[in-house]
């Protein structure tokens, strides 16, 4: 993600969506599958954790760079 793309409207943030969500998955998926599988219930909560994080950052990556455009305006 961190390729620059232009969001002209909803059907843009919807494709982005998407994206980001796929590579959150890949990304984040075997840990929290080893971790439901194998670990104690605290490596699962921090698997999990981990997981609702990379989810936030992504739409807080690009509200902070639509901050930094208005700001180079």
């Amino acid at each position: 993600m961190d390729d620059a793309i232009t969001i002209h409207n909803r059907a843009d943030f919807g494709l982005w969506a998407i994206e980001a969500a796929k590579q959150i998955d890949g990304e984040q998926r075997f840990d929290l599958a080893k971790a439901a599988r194998d670990g104690t219930e605290g490596e699962l909560r921090d698997a999990g954790n981990a997981l609702g994080q990379a989810i936030t950052n992504a739409p807080l990556g690009v509200y902070d760079g639509l901050l930094d455009s208005a700001e180079d305006e």
